[in-house]
């Protein structure tokens, strides 16, 4: 009787399919994957080689219809009106035909071909949804107060979504070339995917911390899954303890961010910070230092970066790949959505400890990066000294230093999955081979590998016409924006020391000699078109950055009011 007296009470959350639809398919497709897996084990092995290039064929297909669900016209309208449904409905299955070509000559496996399907369907969602629902109808919550749609939630959503398709390709020849037989590095990588969308679309604190933890816990297992590697299961374990340590942070954050606010929503804490004076703030100053604390392990902020070096080095590399850009690009956007948007109007109070931060990654990224002697570890203290670059932006606290932010997330992703994808070749069997001794002479074994890994190291360190140079260019640029001038040029003068680092592995590349019983490079296709995608964006986007630039500065963060339908700015 109770429970009949109380459930009118309880509204049900208004619910946006098509905004859900990027989370559905990678959350949803996990399962999928599990299923299919279990339905080609049941089949003539004939049958079963065959399978993959089908699913390259309908991935294609998946990714007209997830464009046309999530946008307000029939999919590819303008095209239809353009050719024809004739035309169109040939044209599709010819598009169709090659892809299933392209995954029986890269020999891609059944897991990994679903897997990129899926993420590049939920890609093509995020595409229709930034061209078509949000241009018409602005920003919008999707699920109640809990998550919204807005430009920077859906930047980053494909940011991670095109993230897991190259992360995929590079999985499947590392974990036939070490022996991993099984489905589940892709369904856990699928699984922290969708924890990392959540994370970008938050609109409450318990929502975003069972996304991270969603997201974190299986990246744990994700880096511990190499069991003939001790230290692939030493870095898995360091990550899980360091992180429940952190995320214990984050929790007491949000628990003392409720007690001086009333509430975990970021709406609500946002319109009660813009109308109330707080006359204790103490309380909520405890929660802003502890959100600081667990953000910053996530982020692999200084001094809480102890477990970046060894996990980096120890994890499989494809997965080390996922963390420098998923992990880290989603950690960032909810680090902005939490303080810059929703405490924005305590900027002053937050802001100089962001700054402290800032300098301290950025100091023990470029110092400690240059004595390493692994090019894993020393790409790992190079993660520190990008982060302390995208905080420098978060600490402007501005349109421009949000903008910078997500410029260097889409720069960096792209820079360290190829830096990554280039290591996972060298590296050979037992994922050992990654030290400056290994790298001599792979401009004379292999150029083309190292002209790439040329690339991404001075995109890495800002040299000019990469888009590495821009993404530095705009955080300094929004920094001195917003008056934090010595944070600017300590940001320039880390820039210059890191250098050192990357022209180290460049001259061992070029200038050493490799041993003459040295095993023979052999590049995977897929291994192949990761990087080439990779050198696209980081030359792309280096070279005529325009585009990426006008994405950036329209994917402003939002909160929207339900009941009221009025925007939060940020």
């Amino acid at each position: 009787m109770m429970v009949a007296q109380l459930l009118p009470a309880v509204e049900r959350p208004e619910l946006i399919w098509e905004g859900l639809l990027p989370v559905l398919l990678l959350g949803g497709g996990a399962l999928l994957l599990v299923l299919f897996r279990s339905l080609v084990r049941a089949l003539p092995e004939s049958v079963a080689g065959q399978v993959a290039p089908a699913m390259g064929a309908l991935s294609v297909l998946g990714m007209v219809l997830a464009g046309g669900f999530s946008g307000t016209d029939i999919p590819l309208g303008s095209v239809v009106d353009d050719l024809g449904w004739v035309t169109y409905l040939i044209g599709l299955l010819v598009v169709m035909a090659v892809v299933a070509w392209g995954v029986a000559r890269l020999g891609l496996g059944l897991d990994a071909t679903l897997t990129a399907g899926l993420a590049l369907a939920a890609f093509s969602a995020v595409w229709r949804l930034w061209n078509d629902r949000l241009e018409i109808d602005g920003p919008m919550n999707i699920v109640g107060d809990q998550l919204g749609l807005d430009g920077f939630s859906l930047v980053f959503t494909g940011l991670i979504a095109l993230a897991v398709v190259l992360v995929a390709l590079l999985l499947d020849g590392y974990l036939r070339r070490e022996g991993i037989d099984g489905v589940e590095m892709y369904v856990l990588m699928l699984l922290s995917a969708t924890g990392g969308v959540v994370m970008a679309s938050a609109n409450d604190l318990i929502v975003l911390f069972l996304a991270l933890e969603t997201l974190s816990i299986a990246v744990y297992v994700m880096a511990a899954m190499h069991l003939r590697r001790g230290e692939s299961q030493e870095a898995g374990l360091k990550y899980f303890l360091l992180g429940a340590f952190a995320s214990a942070f984050l929790l007491y954050g949000i628990a003392l961010t409720y007690g001086a606010t009333g509430s975990t929503n970021l709406i609500a804490i946002r319109g009660f910070l813009d109308s109330t004076t707080l006359v204790d703030n103490g309380l909520l100053m405890g929660g802003f230092a502890m959100l600081l604390v667990g953000f910053g392990f996530k982020v692999g902020a200084a001094p809480f970066h102890a477990w970046t070096p060894d996990v980096y080095q120890g994890a499989p590399t494809p997965v080390t790949a996922f963390m420098a850009s998923v992990v880290k690009a989603a950690a960032f956007a909810a680090l902005i959505r939490v303080f810059v948007v929703t405490f924005g109007a305590y900027g002053s109070d937050w802001q100089p400890a962001v700054a402290v931060l800032a300098l301290l990654t950025l100091l023990v990224g470029s110092l400690l990066a240059i004595v390493q002697r692994d090019a894993k570890r020393m790409l790992a203290f190079s993660s520190l000294g990008h982060a302390g670059f995208m905080l420098v932006g978060v600490q402007a606290a501005s349109d421009e230093g949000v903008a910078a932010v997500v410029f260097y997330a889409v720069a960096y992703s792209m820079m360290a999955i190829g830096s990554f994808a280039v290591l996972t070749v060298v590296s050979g069997v037992g994922d050992r081979r990654t030290g400056l001794d290994d790298l001599d002479g792979l401009a004379q074994r292999r150029p083309a590998l190292a002209l790439a890994f040329t690339i991404f190291l001075l995109a890495q360190a800002g040299v000019p016409l990469t888009a590495g140079f821009v993404a530095k260019f705009e955080v300094i640029g929004a920094s001195v924006s917003a008056g934090s001038y010595w944070l600017a040029i300590a940001a320039m003068v880390t820039a210059v020391i890191s250098a050192f680092l990357y022209l180290r592995i460049v001259l061992s590349m070029y200038l050493g000699q490799a041993d003459e019983d040295a095993d023979e490079i052999r590049v995977p296709g897929a291994v192949a078109l990761v990087i080439g995608v990779a050198l696209v964006v980081t030359v792309g986007f280096g070279l005529v950055p325009g585009e990426l630039d006008t994405i950036t500065r329209e994917a402003v963060p939002r909160l929207v009011s339900l009941g009221s339908a009025v925007t939060l700015g940020s």
